[in-house]
């Protein structure tokens, strides 16, 4: 037997039916509050450290990079722009400012950290200091060991 929970809060039961009929405020939480998180991905490679923001819609004036104390900052905002000749039915793309953070390793160059922006993709590479750097050590071959008077 299954027991349904009447609840007085108009929200949760919003919530509940909003599968079923939609919900009835066009604002997403997320555009009301203004803040959002754009997806991020971080690979690493031999010789670098690479970071991909997905920021669709934004134009490159409205994103932000720095690299302060080992740690990078993406941030930006993404504006709505409500023309009000417009009845809007349904809002679902976020808008508002974020901030992402990343902690890098000591071993990144950080004077050589370039940024780029296309087809909504800011891509940024974090290039690693030559020491950092894996190295291939060559083995000698020798006849063998020789031995050492003390």
């Amino acid at each position: 037997m299954t027991f349904i929970t009447r609840s007085t809060n108009p929200l949760i039961q919003a919530r509940f039916f909003e599968p079923f009929f939609g919900r009835f405020n066009f604002l997403e939480d997320e555009a009301k509050s203004g803040t959002w998180a754009p997806p991020v991905d971080v690979a690493e490679e031999k010789d670098k450290i690479l970071v991909r923001v997905e920021a669709p819609g934004m134009n490159e004036s409205d994103l932000k990079v720095s690299f302060e104390d080992g740690l990078l900052t993406v941030s930006g905002e993404r504006q709505f722009e409500r023309k009000d000749d417009r009845n809007y039915h349904r809002i679902e793309r976020t808008y508002g400012s974020f901030t992402r953070t990343f902690s890098l390793p000591r071993t990144v160059d950080a004077n050589s950290i370039a940024a780029n922006y296309r087809d909504g993709i800011l891509e940024i590479e974090i290039p690693k200091l030559e020491e950092a750097k894996p190295k291939q050590i060559q083995i000698n071959v020798g006849t063998g060991a020789k031995a050492i008077n003390a």
